[in-house]
């Protein structure tokens, strides 16, 4: 079990292994959490496909797994690129 406030900073990729960003804040809705905010950083592979934008909102259903990392679904960057 993780504490929210250690999940803020850390470093976000997809299942086939591509640093995709970092973690800025974390979305609860009526305790329960629903999305997760990363923000995007220099050389992760969502700051090549949004170009100025500071950062995209995940559901948490795309998370793969939490631990030292944070690991989301492939489809995720799909969707983000698909819409740039």
């Amino acid at each position: 079990m993780k504490r929210i406030t250690e999940m803020y900073g850390k470093d976000v990729y997809t299942e086939d292994g591509e640093y995709f960003g970092e973690v800025d804040e974390l979305m609860l809705d009526k305790n329960k959490l629903s999305g997760w905010k990363v923000r995007a950083t220099r050389g992760s592979l969502l700051s090549r496909s949004l170009g100025g934008a500071k950062g995209v909102l995940i559901p948490h259903q795309l998370v793969r797994a939490v631990g030292d990392i944070l690991i989301i679904a492939r489809s995720t960057v799909s969707e983000e690129t698909e819409s740039n």
